[in-house]
């Protein structure tokens, strides 16, 4: 079962220690969970996959998704495309070792969001002020920005700093909660409190 391995951060073909099938109520395909170990590193793998329906009596699993150790991630589908297309870009660049740049598309994933907002400043530093004083962010989710903000400029410009693996996980981490904070959990408590008008809840 090919998986990438966090641990030697290569793809390997994971060694089936143990298999299980399960099926939700609600859901009418069948969910596999599947126990792995890396052939590389002897590292334990938590591998998933859902059963789909590729033909009239055909079906196929899908490609095995880590779950654990440091589940894969997967960008919403309530991030815009200007949004999404570097995020998914940074996450390729940490994959292949390309700290620097993964450092730089983070940076590219705020500038996106301040497009979609429509800041007026020239300077992200001043879009991401901006965004702050019109409520879209919280102080703490700024400090965030203004981090990521920081390492972009030193990934993309001559400096004696580097960037390190453990810098580039953590930034992209926070570009994923960046996102998920201003378009994703937004819209789902805007759609909340919708729902929740006229009930008797207060």
């Amino acid at each position: 079962m090919i998986i990438e391995c966090p641990y030697c951060e290569c793809n390997v073909d994971g060694e089936v220690l143990a298999q299980h099938e399960s099926q939700a109520s609600d859901d009418p395909f069948p969910y596999r969970a599947s126990l792995l170990r890396c052939p590389v590193c002897d590292g334990a793998l938590l591998a998933t996959q859902e059963l789909f329906q590729t033909g009239p009596r055909r079906h196929e699993w899908s490609r095995p998704t880590r779950s654990w150790p440091l589940p894969e991630q997967y960008s919403d589908w309530n991030l815009p495309n200007s949004v999404r297309r570097p995020l998914v870009e940074a996450r390729q660049c940490y994959r292949a070792k390309a700290y620097a740049a993964c450092a730089v598309m983070c940076g590219t994933v705020l500038e996106a969001i301040c497009v979609e907002h429509g800041t007026k400043d020239k300077l992200l530093a001043g879009c991401l002020r901006e965004l702050r004083d019109r409520e879209v962010i919280d102080n703490r989710i700024f400090a965030w920005g203004e981090a990521l903000r920081q390492h972009r400029n030193i990934g993309a410009h001559a400096s004696p700093e580097t960037i390190s693996r453990e810098d580039a996980r953590d930034l992209l981490d926070f570009a994923n909660a960046i996102c998920n904070y201003v378009f994703v959990l937004t819209n789902k408590f805007e759609a909340f409190i919708k729902r929740k008008e006229g009930s008797d809840i207060q």
